[in-house]
C-alpha cells in the first residue's frame, strides 16, 4: 500500500511499491523513493525519487527491488520508515531477452561511463558511441537479482505545510564488502531543467552536465514549466555530486546524489521543496 502525502499549492508526495507496468524506462524495475507531483501529475520521469539508497561493493552497484513502509502523521509532520530491500544489478540483455554476463564486457562499460563522467569534452560524444552501439547490437538494461541483498531502513520526516524532507539512514548493519553509500534525489529531465547556486550560477540543458561534484554551500534544480524547484546542502562527512541526463527513452533524470562511506553509520541531510510564483 503506498502513502500520498499533500504539500501546497497543488504540490504532494507518494511513495508506494514499484508498479513496473505503468513505466517504460528501465529503472521502472527498480524501487522508488519520494516522488513529487503537481497537481495530480508525476514529475518523476524515468528517475528514482527522493532518498534512495544505492550500494557499492567495489565496481559493483546495488539498487532497491522492492520495499516495506510503516508510517505516522502528527498534525504537519510524517514521519515514515521505509525498508529498502537492495537486491538488483543492472545488466545489457540482448535482443533475445539473455543478460550478457561476461565480466570483460562489463569492465568495458563500467569504463566508458566512467569517462563520460570524467571528462565533459567528450562526454558528447561518448554518450553517442554509446546509444549506436546500443541500437547496433539490440542491447538494453535490464535489471537483475543479484547474488548479495542486504535490507537498509531510511527514515523520511516530512514537514508538509514548510516543504521540508528529511532523511536518515542507519548504515551500522551493512555488511563489510559495501564500500561506500549513495543516497540519490533525483525528478525528471524533461521537468527540471535548469540548476543553480546561490553565487548567481546558473546551468541550463546540457550544461549541467551528467556527474559533477557540487562544491557551494547548497544547490537547487527548478523547473521552468512548473516553478517548482528541490534544494539540498553540504552534509560534513559525505560528497555531492549533481547530474542530469537525457538519451531517448532510456534516461531522464536531474537531481544529486550524496556519497559516503558506511562507516559514517546514520548519515542525515534535508530537502527543501519550493514552489516559485
Amino acid at each position: 500500500m503506498g502513502l500520498e502525502i499533500p504539500l501546497f499549492q497543488g504540490l504532494s508526495l507518494n511513495i508506494g511499491p514499484a508498479h513496473p507496468d505503468g513505466n517504460a524506462y528501465p529503472t521502472a524495475a527498480l524501487q522508488r523513493g519520494l516522488l513529487l507531483l503537481d497537481h495530480g501529475q508525476e514529475l518523476a520521469e524515468e528517475a528514482v525519487g527522493f532518498g534512495v539508497p544505492v550500494l557499492k561493493s567495489g565496481l559493483r552497484t546495488i539498487f532497491p527491488g522492492s520495499i516495506t513502509l510503516t508510517w505516522l502523521q502528527e498534525e504537519g509532520t510524517w514521519k515514515i520508515i521505509a525498508l529498502y530491500k537492495l537486491n538488483l544489478v543492472e545488466r545489457i540483455s540482448k535482443a533475445d531477452n539473455i543478460a550478457v554476463r561476461n565480466k570483460f564486457f562489463y569492465a568495458a562499460k563500467d569504463g566508458l561511463a566512467g569517462l563520460i563522467r570524467r571528462l565533459p569534452i567528450l562526454r558528447g560524444v561518448l554518450t553517442g558511441l554509446s546509444s549506436r552501439l546500443r541500437q547496433l547490437f539490440g542491447w538494453e538494461t535490464i535489471y537483475i537479482p543479484a547474488s548479495f541483498l542486504t535490507d537498509l531502513k531510511v527514515l523520511y520526516t516530512v514537514n508538509s505545510q514548510a516543504g521540508r524532507l528529511g532523511r536518515e539512514i542507519d548504515t551500522g548493519a551493512l555488511p563489510p564488502e559495501i564500500t561506500e553509500v549513495m543516497l540519490m534525489n533525483e525528478l525528471g529531465a524533461h521537468t527540471f531543467d535548469r540548476y543553480q547556486e546561490p553565487a548567481g550560477i546558473c546551468l541550463e540543458g546540457h550544461e549541467i552536465g551528467c556527474w559533477d561534484e557540487v562544491t557551494a554551500r547548497e544547490a537547487w534544480f527548478e523547473s521552468s514549466a512548473h516553478r517548482v524547484a528541490f534544494r539540498l546542502s553540504q552534509v560534513p562527512g559525505a560528497r555531492l555530486f549533481r547530474g542530469r541526463e537525457l538519451v531517448g527513452s532510456r534516461l531522464a533524470w536531474a537531481g544529486f546524489g550524496y556519497c559516503f562511506a558506511p562507516s559514517i553509520q546514520r548519515f542525515h541531510c534535508e530537502l527543501r521543496i519550493e514552489k516559485h510564483s
